[in-house]
């Protein structure tokens, strides 16, 4: 299954935790990986008393299941020391799985595609550098949805490839 992986951090070394993440998603049992973007850095989406995020999109082939998915991408984000201390607050590393193929997930654990997407800069924009020809269920031609989505402070980081 093709699947799309967000990969965020503000904290402690925010680039570094990206690259560790990355290594990480590249070790996952029953997976390929593809792809990933360029990391870019934005403004945090929630509190403003916290540092800016570098942001990153990975591509992978799997057989996980969606929720199996789930589980290793919250068991490297605790690896990684992740602490949830506020709403989005500061973390060390934020794995959201984005999209698993064209299903659709709605249940208490998962939301897939992230219903996110459209709205976030930082999600959209390294998505659409890896799959720029990507349709998303229930949401759209990614092309149009760069089209009414505002970088809002979204910058790639120059040389940033991992």
């Amino acid at each position: 299954m093709r699947v799309f992986i967000g990969l965020g951090s503000n904290l402690a070394d925010p680039a570094a935790q990206i690259e560790m993440a990355i290594n990480a998603l590249k070790s996952l049992p029953q997976s390929i990986f593809i792809a990933r973007s360029s990391l870019y850095s934005s403004p945090p989406m929630g509190p403003e008393d916290q540092p800016d995020y570098i942001n990153a999109v990975a591509e992978l082939d799997t057989a996980l299941t969606a929720h199996d998915l789930l589980d290793q991408l919250q068991a490297i984000e605790q690896q990684q020391g992740r602490l949830r201390q506020r709403h989005w607050g500061e973390r060390t590393l934020d794995l959201d799985l984005l999209l698993y193929g064209e299903q659709i997930f709605d249940d208490k654990h998962l939301q897939v595609p992230h219903p996110g997407i459209p709205l976030r800069s930082f999600v959209l924009y390294p998505l659409a550098e890896i799959a720029p020809e990507l349709i998303i269920p229930d949401m759209g031609d990614i092309e149009d949805l760069l089209r009414h989505c505002p970088r809002d402070g979204l910058h790639r980081i120059e040389n940033s490839e991992l």
